[in-house]
């Protein structure tokens, strides 16, 4: 065995330790990003003044004072909305890593399949929002 060669018994625990160094990258991002929200958020709340009023302690929107019952009916379409978009969103989401894996040799195949099976569910959720008319403008 020459100088710069790696004896065949440790090359599996120097995969698995080069595998949890990335991880505890993530890891240690993720902490500090914690961190650092919670003290973004204790220091607001040891910085701002607390003096409530009536007034502030009333529900304010838009400029209008509140009057009458807090309930209110939606209209469904607007939600419905909100679910074609989500579809969309997805979509777009998921077509993204697709077209990077499609590429690489072995894969094309079982992500092509994939892919159409994806697309099938949209196209079910874009035939149900057609058929309840929501993607006419009224």
């Amino acid at each position: 065995m020459s100088a710069g060669e790696v004896p065949a018994a440790d090359v599996p625990v120097g995969l698995a330790a080069d595998h949890f160094q990335s991880y505890s990258v993530v890891g240690l991002l993720a902490v500090v990003g914690v961190l650092f929200v919670a003290v973004a958020f204790g220091a607001g709340r040891l910085l701002r003044p607390v003096v409530p009023t009536p007034e502030k302690l009333l529900t304010y929107e838009c400029g209008v004072d509140p009057v009458g019952e807090g309930w209110a009916h939606t209209q469904v379409r607007y939600y419905v909305y909100a679910f074609l978009y989500v579809i969309f969103a997805v979509d777009s989401i998921f077509l993204f890593p697709w077209a990077t894996v499609f590429a690489d040799p072995g894969y094309g195949a079982t992500t092509l399949v994939e892919m159409f099976i994806f697309l099938g569910f949209l196209a079910v959720g874009l035939l149900y929002a057609y058929k309840k008319g929501v993607l006419s403008w009224t």
